[in-house]
């Protein structure tokens, strides 16, 4: 299995739906206080209800736990959640340092937060130098963004559908192209903690 270069990133971007929450149980609580990547995440969550991903999460991992609010700097060891009811996206313009940008923009492909819109403009944002993961999901969101990351020179891996609990959303960005290793949860978590840990 190829190692998980870290030095080659500036970001990680993940994208979920249903099934998505267990995924994210297990890759999100592996990553160590040394992980220097920033990590901003989507999941479809009904609109007009509170998430309670953020305080789900902060007690399971080493990292902080964040839901953002518009102009926040995108800060490293950092995990965000998108809020609901607000697209989340990434931006930096002018070689400024990237903050995220919240939006009431209509849903996309259904969704608000929706994960294509995080990851194009996470692509535009960091190039190369991201890294984009999709996880379990029941539709087709996600697809379209991965393959801005890959046009963009980013990286893309797809949980491995047979694993899916929502197989649709990991197929869909398969089909586009778009994703250069599909992978289970347990080998996602084993190359990111793994390439953290041999760190100073």
């Amino acid at each position: 299995m190829t190692m998980f270069d870290a030095d080659r990133f500036g970001a990680v971007v993940i994208g979920a739906s249903a099934g998505g929450v267990e995924a994210l149980g297990q890759l999100l609580p592996v990553l160590p206080k040394s992980f220097a990547l920033p990590v901003l995440i989507v999941v479809h969550v009904r609109q007009g209800q509170p998430s309670l991903l953020p305080g789900l999460f902060a007690s399971r991992c080493q990292l902080a736990v964040e839901e953002p609010f518009d102009k926040d700097l995108v800060v490293r060891s950092t995990v965000y959640f998108a809020p609901p009811g607000y697209h989340m996206l990434v931006e930096a313009e002018g070689g400024a340092a990237p903050t995220i940008a919240l939006s009431i923009d209509p849903p996309v492909r259904f969704s608000r937060p929706s994960v294509d819109v995080l990851f194009e403009s996470a692509a535009h944002a960091y190039g190369e130098r991201l890294l984009g993961i999709v996880l379990s999901g029941a539709n087709d969101d996600g697809a379209r963004g991965a393959r801005a990351i890959r046009d963009a020179g980013g990286t893309c891996w797809a949980q491995d559908p047979e694993t899916a609990t929502a197989p649709a959303m990991p197929l869909a960005a398969i089909a586009q192209d778009a994703v250069h290793e599909v992978l289970t949860l347990d080998e996602m978590a084993m190359r990111l903690s793994q390439r953290i840990d041999r760190q100073p």
